[in-house]
């Protein structure tokens, strides 16, 4: 049996900008079932050929937004939605997270953040099927982009800037993030969230903590110090972390 590409409908009214996503998730291996500019066409489109996947523009020109056009869209199908937004305002975000989004992604991306958060949608999307839950009811992994998380606090997705979180902390199968101002609980392990983490930044040293390099403040023999928590430190690992920080 051959594997049929997952399909993507692009509902975007900058042509240049739609154009560049298409070019973006045809090198990725996906399928463009087409590029739309309005939301009243995307729901003929929708209709005739259903995709898997629809990346949709908040702030649609036209008669139909992005959000009325999901909103419309979802009286007949179930399709993950995937929200494009550029400075959008409190007040249509927030119309926006009552349609249970997939993801948000901010304009400009990079080809690395589309494809993170695709990947992330499809396997959502099979969880849900697998499993016959809705996926409110389910628990949502985050959205790691180039500068921010997106995870769900209190049933609600909210960003974490990247620069913000001090470290992150094993907790069996999940991974707890301390930031600057609160702490989140992650349904992901931390093997993964070492994988998808910038570089750059982050680098773990210890079986069960990743540190925000950036914001070490001491470094003692077997732990560092980050905003007055003394944090393991693996010695094996421990020259790595001297490496890195001559680096920077």
């Amino acid at each position: 049996m051959i594997e049929q590409p997952v399909k993507i409908l692009i509902v975007e009214d900058e042509m240049i900008i739609a154009a560049n996503i298409s070019l973006q998730l045809t090198t990725l291996g996906y399928e463009v079932t087409g590029i739309i500019s309005r939301g009243e066409e995307a729901l003929v489109h929708i209709k005739q050929n259903q995709p898997d996947i629809v990346l949709m523009d908040i702030q649609l020109k036209g008669r139909l937004d992005g959000v009325e056009t999901v909103k419309m869209m979802q009286q007949d199908f179930d399709i993950p939605i995937i929200y494009l937004t550029a400075n959008a305002d409190d007040g249509n975000f927030n119309r926006a997270k009552k349609t249970h989004p997939y993801a948000f992604i901010s304009k400009p991306f990079k080809k690395l953040d589309l494809k993170r958060v695709i990947e992330l949608t499809i396997s959502q999307f099979e969880a849900k099927e697998n499993n016959g839950k809705s996926s409110i009811d389910m628990p949502i992994s985050p959205f790691i982009l180039s500068d921010c998380i997106f995870v769900r606090h209190h049933e609600k997705m909210v960003k974490v800037d990247i620069k913000d979180i001090l470290y992150i902390e094993a907790e069996r199968n999940y991974s707890r993030i301390h930031s600057k101002d609160k702490e989140y609980l992650l349904v992901t392990t931390l093997k993964d969230m070492d994988e998808k983490l910038p570089v750059n930044l982050f680098l773990r040293i210890h079986r069960s903590f990743i540190v925000n390099i950036a914001h070490i403040d001491e470094i003692a023999t077997s732990h560092v110090v980050i905003s007055k928590k003394a944090i393991p430190l693996s010695k094996r690992l421990k020259e790595e972390l001297l490496n890195r920080l001559h680096t920077i």
